[in-house]
């Protein structure tokens, strides 16, 4: 089969993925071994290719009939979320999958990072270090922090990185609810629908959102949901920025409900220096860095190489996305 790659790897998984795909012909990023192609494929038309790994021009996949799988090396897929691309896969008997199980561990460890680093006061101890170094024991603030213990949380968006996420939290006894249109029986923690969520927002300390974006989570969290929230719960966003609306949430955490935002997404992105969300005291953003992780490149490659012998197997492929 040919395979085709626009994935500007680093060398160890560059050499991992030609080892892995030797058997086949290849298009990749950057390369002219064997028999690699050299081009810059950045968002080059895929050549008749059957299988594409990297973040392909959706355009081109409209047009390329030998299409037989992509996968895709982010966790997000919306701007592959169409229908025409949709009806095309399935008229051609192809697949898309992405790779949400490279990004669920690093993505879960960062949303349990914040949590713990807010419930222990850290922001507001790094800023007194960094300020005017006030000695905090016996101080009448002193014993803010929280226990995460019995706390109630709402996941939206149960996929790969909220079933972590849940693996993490279980040992502290918190109440796990998750938050999807359709259950499958198997999350390992209550579910709710959407209206159920709704009536029972209130209950919750902390709202982590991880939704894609598509035509119906736009401004999801807009000011009449925020307004649901309990007086002190925090918010966190891993998912994209665009399913909150940024005015109601920089709002609710001014006047209220929300204590405390985490966002790692925002909307636009990067964010402007001037927006208000950068300079409030109780909002804590990182820069779409949840994800990241310094051997990213060679689990993207080993996950690739995982689906693709599933593919030549037949077998079900993970992270399959329609």
């Amino acid at each position: 089969m040919r395979i085709w790659c626009n994935y500007p790897l680093n060398e160890p998984a560059a050499c991992l993925l030609r080892e892995g795909t030797r058997r086949h012909a290849r298009i990749l990023h950057g390369e002219s071994e064997g028999a690699d192609t050299v081009r810059d494929a950045a968002d080059a038309a895929p050549d008749g290719a059957q299988i594409l790994f990297g973040q392909p021009d959706p355009e081109g996949l409209l047009a390329n009939d030998a299409l037989r799988w992509v996968q895709l090396s982010s966790a997000g897929y919306t701007r592959y979320d169409r229908d025409d691309l949709r009806a095309a896969f399935r008229t051609r008997g192809a697949v898309m999958s992405n790779s949400s199980h490279v990004f669920d561990e690093p993505c879960a460890q960062h949303l349990a990072t914040m949590m713990f680093a807010l419930a222990r006061r850290l922001p507001s101890c790094l800023n007194n270090q960094r300020g005017v170094r006030r000695w905090l024991q016996g101080q009448a603030g002193d014993r803010q922090s929280r226990l995460l213990t019995g706390q109630t949380v709402f996941i939206y968006g149960f996929g790969a990185i909220a079933r972590r996420l849940a693996e993490i939290l279980a040992p502290l006894r918190m109440r796990l609810f998750g938050v999807r249109r359709t259950p499958s029986g198997d999350e390992g923690v209550s579910i709710l629908t959407q209206a159920e969520a709704d009536a029972r927002l209130g209950e919750a300390d902390h709202v982590v959102n991880i939704l894609p974006h598509n035509g119906s989570t736009g401004h999801f969290f807009g000011r009449e949901r925020l307004a649901r929230c309990k007086a002190g719960a925090r918010f966190y966003n891993v998912g994209r920025g665009a399913t909150v609306d940024q005015v109601a949430l920089a709002a609710a955490l001014r006047e209220g409900p929300l204590e405390a935002a985490f966002l790692d997404v925002t909307d636009p992105e990067p964010l402007p220096p001037e927006h208000e969300l950068w300079v409030l005291p109780n909002c804590f953003i990182t820069p779409h860095v949840a994800g990241s992780h310094s051997d990213e490149d060679e689990r993207l490659v080993r996950h690739f190489l995982g689906n693709l012998e599933r593919f030549e197997a037949g077998q079900p492929l993970v992270d399959r996305v329609f």
